[in-house]
């Protein structure tokens, strides 16, 4: 949702397209799912062409793409279409594609869930489990399709941030690198590219590094396994990129001193996550604060909130790096 819903000087303005601006969103989901994007060059076009290529009705077609133009999603030119700089994000072929991405936040189970979010409001507890008992994770895995987009949308945003953390730090001093919650190892990838005299672990569960089975190498191990379980490799760098957003405390707080028994003396710990931003005004770290609420039962943090976990946990904040992505970089040492 645009920024300025929500900084309107007109009090009516503000609730009316904040309690109505599901609309939106479910505009951006339904032509991401047609591959609208894809069907739009340059070279501006009407909403009868494109209605007639991708067999929509015309005139909801442009009615909608006038409501996503207003928020920055295409532009409106002489009466027909043409990209945005967001928009052209939607397309299948754009390097950073987020395309799946937008249709994962449009799947269904999300709005069931979203749907039961008073659950969360009286419990604390993730609206998930009132709509779906098994779990999310659990979910995807008898649900096939579904799962394919998720793990579509997550492939493709990590592809942006990984170039942000790449720029934003030398890796180059790392002998063993474990990538803790790794998923297909597209970050401990882009890192051992960087790091050309490194050697990396991808650490996750038996299904995901099955996944993963092709990245395996002389470089690169693939480890299965469980962080609350079982033993974590020894490394002297360990990442974890959004890993810790999806729990709440305790068992983020697990997790952390899992790795730091298993961390020898002088690692270093990488936690990437995007940190709640300290600005009163919107921010997508707030929002996806609620989305890990709902779905998860995790949480976006503070900084001041990330060093309470490493203090917690055996660790010490040594910097926060900014990157040009949405996320920061947070080393820790251990105590």
């Amino acid at each position: 949702m645009d920024a300025s819903l929500s900084t309107s000087s007109n009090p009516f303005d503000t609730l009316a397209q904040l309690a109505g601006g599901y609309c939106v969103a479910r505009c951006l989901h339904v032509v991401a799912g047609i591959g609208l994007a894809d069907h739009l060059e340059e070279t501006p076009r009407s909403a009868e062409e494109l209605a007639a290529e991708l067999q929509v009705h015309p005139e909801a077609l442009a009615r909608m793409m006038r409501l996503l133009a207003a928020h920055g999603v295409f532009e409106v030119h002489e009466g027909a279409f043409k990209h945005s700089a967001a928009s052209r994000l939607l397309r299948q072929d754009h390097p950073q594609s987020l395309k799946a991405f937008a249709k994962m936040f449009g799947l269904p189970v999300f709005w069931q869930i979203f749907e039961g979010l008073e659950h969360s409001l009286q419990t604390g507890r993730p609206a998930a489990e009132k709509v779906i008992p098994e779990g999310l994770w659990d979910y995807f895995g008898t649900h096939a399709e579904e799962n394919r987009i998720f793990n579509a949308a997550m492939t493709s945003k990590s592809f942006g941030q990984a170039a942000g953390v790449m720029a934003a730090y030398d890796f180059s001093g790392f002998e063993t690198i474990g990538d803790i919650g790794g998923g297909r190892g597209h970050l401990l990838a882009a890192v051992l590219q960087k790091a050309p005299n490194a050697k990396g672990i991808l650490f996750d569960l038996p299904n995901v590094v099955e996944d993963a089975s092709e990245l395996a190498s002389d470089r690169l191990e693939l480890q299965a396994g469980n962080f609350f379980k079982d033993p974590l490799p020894a490394c002297d760098g360990y990442l974890l990129m959004e890993i810790i957003h999806d729990w709440a405390d305790e068992e983020a707080v697990k997790i952390l001193k899992a790795i730091r028994q298993s961390a020898p003396e002088g690692a270093k710990l990488l936690v990437i996550e995007q940190l709640i931003s300290p600005d009163q005004g919107p921010h997508w770290s707030k929002m996806l604060d609620i989305h890990m609420l709902a779905l998860l039962g995790g949480r976006q943090r503070s900084l001041p909130e990330y060093q309470h976990l490493f203090e917690q946990s055996g660790f010490r904040l040594a910097r926060m790096v900014p990157t040009v992505a949405d996320v920061s970089i947070l080393e820790a040492v251990p105590v």
